[in-house]
């Protein structure tokens, strides 16, 4: 028996700013982002989205889609980085809302809880719900990667912006890729890229030095959260870096591969916070297990980071990289970072490109090296499946990308905001947030989802 992904169903935000679009009026040279970095649309949420919506809506299509019974769906694992409340998960969410599609009590059965661990999150999902398959063979488990990934204006991740989520069936038997039960960790505690809940305090609000109630606040200061991370782009890159090669020469130890592992795969899937930079970081690996190693590991920091930086821009690294990675890039182009969703877009991103070019993968092995800031990579491989093509072909990824409606700066501006009031594009056939509760006190906060026929 094996386990892994049998089904994958996606919904993105419908709305985009062209990179170059950004780029002028940033004063950014546009081939810098686009032949530097990959980039070349956004996506951003409507003003009736949020991870939830995102999330519904992928759900909704991978039950419908291929006709699962929701109660064969043992637990709904939900990857996030963008959750919406401190204590109610957005699998809560996703639960109750298809239960108001698929009938009262049809989920009441299903686990759900949600992984909170930067990009990875959705690949911590993805390995609790293979383990539980594995014991539980006859069940379904379902695993949603769900973000907005925000940044604050004109700070150096700002174009790497994008929304969107992914739905994957998890069984045994897969039909699209049979995942090997070999997982290999390398985790760091560092501040590379976090969330902090910011403070004000309340005197510099009201101007009044007595601790007077505020809003309801009774505390002398005044946490504020905001969307947007604090982080380091350098210094995040170093630790991707860093963590991947660990993990990845720990799975090459684990499974006792003699030669260059990465030639065992046909293609590498990594986290894309842009589409470019799996293969920037990948060139050390590529230097370090190749078949006869261009570095010996020995060498004085300023002299192996030259080398490294030399191999990356070689003709054979070039071929390297259009061969094994560049087929998981083109989704990131059009849509921007998708946080814990990136990497799995990263594999349709792959699968629509192969079957496009009519390539038979059966039997063949792709490479997964995961990475989420805090930081922690993961690496593990799986085995395409027979049904990896229909799939693809079933999922027309680039067919609906296409679709994207392109926005203007001054909107942009909007809806980064949340000046934007009402939506650009009316909701149909899909989930849309309906209201915020404002006025009853027990309520006061909750948010209410509805489906728009």
């Amino acid at each position: 028996m094996t386990t892994g992904i049998d089904a994958i169903a996606f919904d993105i935000a419908k709305l985009h700013l062209p990179i170059k679009t950004l780029a002028e009026a940033r004063n950014i040279d546009p081939e810098k982002l686009e032949k530097g970095l990959g980039l070349l649309k956004m996506t951003l949420p409507d003003a009736h989205q949020d991870a939830v919506v995102f999330g519904a809506n992928a759900l909704t299509k991978l039950i419908t889609q291929n006709n699962i019974n929701p109660a064969e769906i043992a637990r709904i694992y939900v990857g996030t980085e963008s959750g919406i409340d401190s204590s109610k998960p957005i699998g809560s969410f996703l639960t109750a809302l298809m239960e108001q599609k698929f009938g009262e009590g049809t989920f009441s059965e299903c686990d759900t809880v949600d992984f909170t661990f930067a990009c990875i999150g959705g690949v911590d999902a993805l390995q609790n719900c293979l383990d539980y398959i594995k014991l539980n063979p006859n069940k379904k488990a379902i695993v949603i990667t769900t973000d907005i990934a925000k940044y604050d204006l004109e700070s150096t991740g700002e174009y790497t912006q994008g929304a969107g989520a992914l739905a994957i069936l998890v069984t045994a038997n897969p039909r699209i890729i049979a995942i090997s039960s070999e997982w290999t960790v390398s985790t760091k505690g560092v501040f590379d890229f976090f969330k902090p809940y910011r403070t004000l305090s309340k005197q510099s609000i009201t101007n009044n030095e007595d601790n007077e109630p505020w809003f309801g606040n009774l505390e002398a200061e005044i946490e504020i959260h905001k969307d947007q991370p604090v982080f380091d782009g350098q210094y995040s890159n170093q630790c991707y870096t860093d963590r991947t090669r660990e993990a990845y020469f720990r799975f090459k130890k684990a499974t006792n591969t003699t030669g260059s592992l990465y030639n065992t795969w046909e293609s590498i899937i990594m986290h894309l916070p842009y589409a470019y930079q799996g293969r920037r970081m990948f060139s050390e690996i590529f230097a370090l297990d190749a078949d006869t190693p261009l570095l010996t590991g020995n060498e004085d920091i300023a002299d192996y980071q030259t080398k490294v930086k030399e191999i990356a821009k070689s003709d054979d690294y070039r071929t390297f990289v259009n061969q094994k990675m560049q087929p998981a890039e083109p989704a990131s182009s059009l849509i921007g970072n998708l946080y814990t969703g990136s990497v799995f877009m990263g594999l349709l991103s792959a699968l629509s490109h192969f079957a496009k070019a009519d390539t038979d993968l059966n039997g063949k092995k792709f490479g997964f090296l995961a990475y989420g800031s805090g930081s922690k990579s993961k690496v593990f491989e799986g085995t395409l499946q027979t049904g990896w093509k229909e799939a693809a072909i079933k999922a027309q990824l680039f067919e609906t990308l296409a679709e994207s409606q392109e926005i203007g700066f001054d909107t942009y501006l909007k809806l980064h905001k949340k000046e934007q009031r009402y939506s650009l594009l009316a909701p149909s056939g899909e989930w849309a947030l309906d209201r915020i509760e404002k006025e009853i006190p027990n309520l006061m906060g909750a948010r209410h989802y509805k489906w728009v026929e």
